[in-house]
């Protein structure tokens, strides 16, 4: 795995671990935005995605699921939010296996795939 999927992968964790240790009625309004976020990435990327795939999103411009998370009133933890999301989103990638990506020799396109 790459640093840089590596490092996503660690944000993404840190932003839902983050989301969990908020206590309620903020928890709650946080989580509606996680929501509107997700349902934006699958827009964006369908169901069929790597977690590379989504590294790449995240690295590549983060501003419109930030204005997102604000629009739903995520404000200053618009960050972490947004990171919960992608963490959440993560899950549903072809080789995501526990936080690590996994072997998928159907695809060339995946590093360690030939």
């Amino acid at each position: 795995m790459s640093y840089a999927v590596e490092n996503a992968i660690f944000q993404w964790e840190d932003g839902e671990r983050r989301l969990r240790d908020t206590e309620e009625p903020a928890r709650g309004q946080l989580e509606r935005a996680v929501w509107v976020v997700l349902d934006e990435l699958r827009r964006r990327l369908g169901s069929a995605f790597s977690v590379e795939e989504l590294a790449d999103l995240y690295a590549r411009d983060l501003d419109w699921a930030s204005g997102l998370a604000q629009a739903e009133g995520a404000g200053t933890d618009a960050s972490w939010v947004v990171d919960a999301a992608f963490n959440r989103y993560a899950r549903e990638a072809t080789n995501y296996a526990g936080g690590r990506t996994r072997f998928n020799p159907g695809r060339a396109d995946v590093p360690g795939n030939g």
